[in-house]
């Protein structure tokens, strides 16, 4: 390699050696002219030591400091010789070594420092960096340091708010000013987020907005906690309390309203690249939903997102684009509210293009293209090593025009570091590019040596790459006769120095070589021409068939040196892909077309490409389908029963006709039915045509080529054949007798189409063996009888076609037999064999062919229920319920085809006695039955009892009732009872007790214990063995109790009392004491109340008064509540009229004259005759059925009761004592009244002392109530008052 020579340039304004810039003349003098474009050194050519100006390739970015922060300025760049660094502060010159507070690096690159306090604030300002070397100075963008003092918490007050639930709130979170925005985190005192939702949202200013409050919102920590990331601290405001009172206003809706922002309309100014978040928090009730939209265009998915369920709308690096109005719609059901933004979008200067640094050659021209952009735009100046260019003396070879600079026939002393600096009110940037003129002496940088392959036809380009500045100059020749390829016109050199030779042939493989000029500097290149690659022929065409699949295989002959290939298909010049469908796939060297149609036409083209060359090749689909319709069909040469039918061919659609159908219609009797005549070859286009006679006939044509047939031609127009005898007779003559004595003849009727003429009709003859001459008669269609013929007998048939021109051929003779009769004989010998329980075989001898009259098609089993063998064993409701299961099974047929003599008969009930016959049948009927058998089924196991219930006559007993099984299945020996104790692990012992009575229904047992439950299993016995058990839980019941949790409800006149008996406790009865807490009032009581009833009203009392009640049991207080019924309260009645004797008197007075007037009546009633003992007993008995109303005896009503009607509560009474019990007749009067009548109808009032009617313990009770009898416990009313009613006083 050469020895290297070059020079680097100083900084402007030096002037360069004298030798050197002679050698710089001199080689600029061998360049052909001016270099163009910048030099790229490539990185196989290494320079040692090669100066470069500086470049600045880090710095810091503008901050905000405080006072707990380090100062920190850092500027790194690269060059040779290493840059230097110095500082300028708000465009004047920073010395940070006159600082002592700070510390700088060896060359200045980086000031650190800690701040104090008090010289915090002089270190704000806009600081640049500018690094130089000899080649030139670099500056960095602006870095702007923002001083603050750390945020601090202002004094606040505490702070309480009270709103009415469903109201909006705010609660205001205003954090200390910084120029970095603090976060806002609303938390509880156990720092935990406050929940946000649609409903309660934060903010951009930070406070918390409640849509609408409720009164879960109420508590006393809210608390706004300012978070200021670069500051490092967290300022915590004071918990604010929140108070939401519970209110009816709820339930009146409010339409929305905006609580952020303000007015209807609102300006936003955003910077391109920046964020920006539009904000909608609405109120009213229910929560209304938000919606945003833009209007003058469509809303950008990709850079805008929702956020802070739907309050926000964030636009991401906003765009000049996004510029335009937005709209929030807030809505509920009651209305919206809508408020519209105006987005303007400007943006700070940015680079769309920027100078590169580059090396040129001397005298080559230099362009410096800078341009940016911004809204507003952009001012653009240009500096040099940091100085303006207005600021330099006037170069008449540089030119600066906008953001272009341009520098003709650059010398070494143009080496500079340029700047190019844009700026708006949004702000400033600035670019660095060096222009770095050098001179370099040549080298090859292409390698030696290298071998180029191409294919025959192909175009070659042998590189050789050199570098040097300025660039060098090659020529090419061939290396055995070192003569200039040029003289080739198929060669020709590039100007980056490669040699192309266009359509490579064969002969031009060899060896080439490439010298740069003026030097001793070469390179050899070897050219090998390959064999091209060739796809082997494929056919022209290809006819497919509309629907099928084809197959296109595309072979080729490729150089063996060529490993690697690879195929594409296009069909029409496209690219082709496989289909998801199938439609087109490719499977190795093969294209293949799935259910190919006419849109499938058209070329198809191989390509199969080699690392080298390509080939190609392409095949024609012609898609084939059916043809079109014959025409112009027209009938020649009629004779008789003979024409020839001519057609025109239709379009054969690329395939030819291989074939034409011929078919005919026959109007007569098949009108609408075409049949196949005749078929012809495809180049034939005609047919003779043979027809039936007394035919009237119309023809068509279809065409059939390779695909498919083609739809019929038109119908030529009818033509009508001449009539003769039938040719031929039915088939299928047999005899289908079903009636005895009569022969029935059937056969196949023919086709009307081989009538042959009119008048046709079926001649049917028939003779038995014993007959000598057949018997005939013509009908017109089957079936033929013969009646009054033997039973069963057999006969030769046969049917003959005529018609009124003549008769078929004599037709074949057939055997067949006259109608079948039931049987006459019964099987015989009818025996039973036991295969189970359940099931029986039955035999029985055949009956004599002669007796079955037919053709035997099998015999019938009859099979009837007679009932158990006996009853003995068998309690009244197992037997009746057999009984009825046995009438349910009633009899049944088993029904036996073919000749068998025995059969197995199952589904039998166990332990029955059954009758069975047996019958055999033909097609006709049934025969007699044979003599029955009596058989009886062997015992079973019985079924489970038909119930279990339970009985707990003490805490630790309980009886066990029970019905016998439905399905005795035998006769009942006893039953076995099985009991244990439900534990929690299930493994308590296992109790057994036999009951040997197998009349038994009930079981006592004990003793228990009462405070567990436990599971029972019983099941019958027979001979047979144990049926199935029956399964129940139960437990014992404890003694009974009155209800102490007894709840009252109090109304003007009433009081209603209810409880929750208790669960496994007997029922009891208590009675109900009442007394009002006044002087003088007396005790009531109630009633016995069962403890089941679970309610109890004590009517009749008065408003506004105090009543003890009591629960009376066991002659002493088992619960007491004080109460005082609803009402104003009543006074005492001053002394009047109503407490004198006198009037005392007189009402006792018209009451006894009511009493006696009331007798009068019963007597007065009475007469008009005796009564019969039976008119008597039927007007008791209508006297108990007929109802009593309320408060009256007949028409009879008590002056207590008119009174208390016009009694109200304006007008207060007494208070009287209630009354106990109704009103309902005489009968209340007293403890109980037995009105009698005897015969002469007089009336005896007889007062007992005692009143009459069930009561709890009576014959019709159902005992105690038990977990396991819920059905047995008695209605709450038998026999039992449920209300007290409330009267004047005692006597009338």
């Amino acid at each position: 390699m050469p020895s290297m020579q070059y020079q680097q340039a100083g900084s402007r304004g030096q002037c360069a050696p004298l030798p050197l810039l002679l050698l710089s003349i001199f080689l600029a003098s061998l360049a052909p002219g001016p270099a163009q474009g910048a030099i790229e050194i490539p990185p196989s050519y290494q320079i040692e030591g090669l100066k470069k100006p500086p470049e600045i390739t880090n710095q810091t970015e503008s901050y905000t400091a405080f006072p707990t922060d380090a100062f920190n300025l850092s500027c790194v760049a690269s060059g040779n010789p290493p840059p230097t660094f110095r500082w300028t502060k708000d465009g004047v010159e920073f010395d940070p070594s006159s600082n002592p507070q700070l510390e700088t690096s060896e060359n200045f690159g980086r000031i650190t420092g800690n701040l104090s306090n008090a010289l915090f604030m002089q270190y704000q300002g806009k600081y640049r960096c500018y690094a130089a070397n000899e080649l030139g100075t670099a500056i960095s963008n602006e870095i702007h340091v923002i001083t603050e003092d750390t945020p601090k918490l202002p004094q606040d007050r505490d702070v309480k708010k009270t709103v009415e639930e469903g109201e909006s709130l705010t609660l205001i979170c205003n954090p200390p000013f910084s120029t970095n925005t603090p976060n806002i985190h609303w938390m509880d005192r156990n720092f935990h987020h406050i929940e946000k939702s649609d409903r309660v949202t934060m903010g951009l200013d930070g406070s918390l907005y409640f849509a609408n409050a409720k009164v879960s919102d109420s508590r006393d920590d809210y608390a706004c906690n300012a978070q200021y990331i670069l500051a490092r601290i967290i300022l915590p405001y004071k918990p604010i309390s929140l108070i939401v009172n519970p209110s009816n206003s709820v339930i009146m809706n409010r339409r929305p309203n905006l609580l952020q922002p303000k007015g209807d309309h609102s300006n936003h100014l955003a910077l391109r690249g920046k964020n920006l978040v539009l904000e909608c928090i609405p109120e009213g009730l229910p929560t209304p939903t938000v919606q945003w939209k833009r209007k003058d265009g469509t809303l950008s998915t990709a850079r805008t997102s929702k956020r802070n369920f739907g309050r926000w709308l964030q636009f991401t690096h906003i765009m000049e684009s996004d510029d335009g109005e937005y709209e929030c719609t807030a809505s509920n059901q009651l209305g919206d509210v809508k408020h519209l933004y105006t987005v303007s979008v400007e943006a700070a200067p940015y680079w769309t293009k920027v100078p590169e640094s580059q090396m040129y050659a001397p005298g080559e021209t230099v362009r410096l293209n800078c341009d940016a952009s911004g809204i507003p735009t952009p001012n653009v100046s240009w500096s040099i090593n940091g100085n303006p260019v207005s600021g330099i003396d006037q170069d008449k070879r540089r030119r600066v025009h906008g953001g272009n600079l341009i520098l003709k026939d650059v010398e070494l002393s143009d080496t500079a570091v340029y700047q190019c600096e844009a700026s708006n009110k949004h702000g400033t940037i600035l670019v660095n590019a060096y222009i770095h003129v050098i001179e370099i002496p040549p080298k090859m940088l292409t390698e030696d040596g290298k071998t180029y392959r191409v294919t025959e036809g192909q175009k070659a380009n042998l590189d050789c790459e050199t570098f040097g500045s300025p660039r060098p100059k090659v020529e090419w020749v061939e290396s055995l006769s070192e003569v200039s390829v040029l003289a080739n016109n198929r060669m020709s050199q590039l100007t980056n120095g490669s040699l192309q030779i266009s359509n490579a042939t064969l002969e031009d493989r060899g060896l080439y070589t490439c010298a740069i000029v003026n030097s001793n500097l070469s390179l050899d290149a070897q050219l090998d021409v390959l064999n091209r690659s060739v796809i082997l022929p494929l056919p022209e065409s290809l006819r497919i068939r509309s629907g099928e699949t084809v197959n296109i295989t595309c072979l080729a002959r490729i150089d063996p040196q060529l490993k690697e290939t690879w195929r594409q298909w296009r069909k029409s010049g496209q690219k082709m892909m496989e289909t998801t469908d199938d439609k087109y796939r490719f499977e190795g060297p093969s294209l293949i077309i799935k259910d190919v149609n006419p849109q499938d036409k058209g070329k198809y083209t191989c390509e199969v490409h080699t690392s080298l060359d390509h080939a190609d090749a392409t095949v024609s689909i012609v898609v084939v389908d059916r043809p079109d319709a014959p025409h112009h069909l027209k009938l020649a040469d009629v004779r008789e029963r003979n024409l020839t039918l001519h057609w025109s061919p239709g379009d054969h659609h690329n395939s030819l006709i291989q074939e034409f159908i011929v078919e005919v219609e026959e109007q007569r009797y098949g009108r609408g039915k075409w049949l196949e005549a005749v078929r012809v070859q495809g180049d034939v286009h005609h047919a003779k045509l043979s027809l039936r006679p007394y035919g009237i006939y119309s023809f068509r044509v279809k065409a059939v080529n390779e695909v498919d047939e083609s739809d019929p031609a038109p119908p030529t127009e009818a033509h009508e054949i001449a009539p003769a005898a039938p040719s031929r007779n039915p088939e299928d003559v047999q005899s289908n007798s079903t009636d005895p004595k009569t022969l029935t003849i059937t056969w196949k009727e023919m086709d009307m189409l081989s009538f042959n003429g009119p008048g046709f009709k079926y001649k049917v003859m028939w003779k038995s063996k014993e007959d000598r001459h057949w018997h005939h008669k013509e009908v017109e269609g089957p079936p033929f009888h013969v009646n009054n013929t033997e039973i069963f007998k057999p006969f030769l048939i046969k049917v003959q076609a005529v018609n009124q021109i003549g008769a078929a051929p004599s037709p074949r003779e057939e055997t067949g037999y006259s109608g079948e009769d039931v049987p006459s004989g019964a099987p015989t010998g009818v025996g039973v064999q036991p295969v189970d329980n359940s099931a029986v075989k039955v035999s029985w001898e055949a009956v004599d062919s002669k007796k079955v009259h037919g053709h035997l098609l099998g015999y019938k089993i009859h099979l009837k229920w007679l009932g158990p063998p006996s009853e003995n064993g068998h309690p009244e409701h197992g037997r009746r319920k057999r009984r009825e299961r046995g009438k349910e099974h009633g009899s049944k047929v088993i029904k036996v085809t073919g000749a068998k003599t025995e059969e197995v008969v199952g589904d039998l009930l166990p332990f029955s006695k059954y009758s069975v016959t047996v019958s055999a049948f033909n097609s006709r009927g049934e025969g007699p039955h044979s003599s029955p058998a009596i058989f009886t089924t062997p015992q079973g196991k019985p079924g489970p009892p038909a119930s279990l219930t339970f009985t707990s006559p003490s805490e630790t007993q309980l009886i066990l009732h029970w019905k016998p099984p439905v399905q005795v299945n035998g006769v009942l020996t006893g039953y076995q009872l099985r009991y244990q104790e439900i534990v929690a692990n299930n493994d308590s012992q296992m109790q057994f007790e036999d009951i040997k009575d197998p009349h038994a229904s009930y079981f006592p047992l004990g003793p228990l214990n009462p405070h567990s439950r436990y599971r029972f299993y019983l099941q019958a016995l027979t001979s047979a063995g144990e049926g199935t058990a029956i399964e129940k839980e139960a437990a014992t019941l404890l003694d009974g109790v009155p209800p102490y949790n007894i709840s009252t409800s109090v109304g003007e006149t009433y009081v209603n009392l209810s409880w929750v008996p208790e669960e496994r406790h007997r029922n009891v009865e208590f009675q109900i004491e009442f007394q009002r807490m006044s002087t003088g009032s007396f005790v009531e009581k109630s009633d016995m109340v069962n403890s089941t009833q679970s309610f109890y009203q004590i009517h009749g009392l008065e408003p506004g008064c105090h009543y003890a009640l009591h629960v009376f049991f066991s002659n002493k207080t088992h619960w007491r509540r004080d109460i005082k019924t609803e009402g104003p309260g009543v006074s005492e009645v001053q002394s009047g009229f109503a407490t004198q004797g006198w009037f005392i008197g007189l009402i006792s007075a018209i009451v006894l004259l009511l009493l006696v007037l009331l007798i009068l009546c019963f007597i007065k009633r009475s007469k008009g005759g005796k009564y019969s003992v039976k008119d008597k007993e039927e007007g008791q008995v209508d006297s108990e059925a007929r109802p009593m109303k309320d408060d009256t005896f007949g028409e009879y009503r008590s002056l207590e009761s008119d009174n208390e009607d016009k009694r109200s509560v304006s007008q207060p009474s007494v208070c009287p004592e209630s009354k106990l019990g109704s009103e309902d007749s005489l009968a209340e009067y007293g403890d109980s009244v037995d009105i009698q009548f005897n015969e002469d109808g007089s009336f005896i009032g007889q007062y007992s002392g005692h009143r009459d009617g069930p009561g709890p313990g009576g014959p019709d009770s159902s005992g105690a109530t038990s977990p396991v009898n819920p059905a047995a416990m008695p209605p709450p009313s038998l026999g039992l008052p449920n209300s007290i009613t409330g009267i004047m006083g005692r006597g009338i």
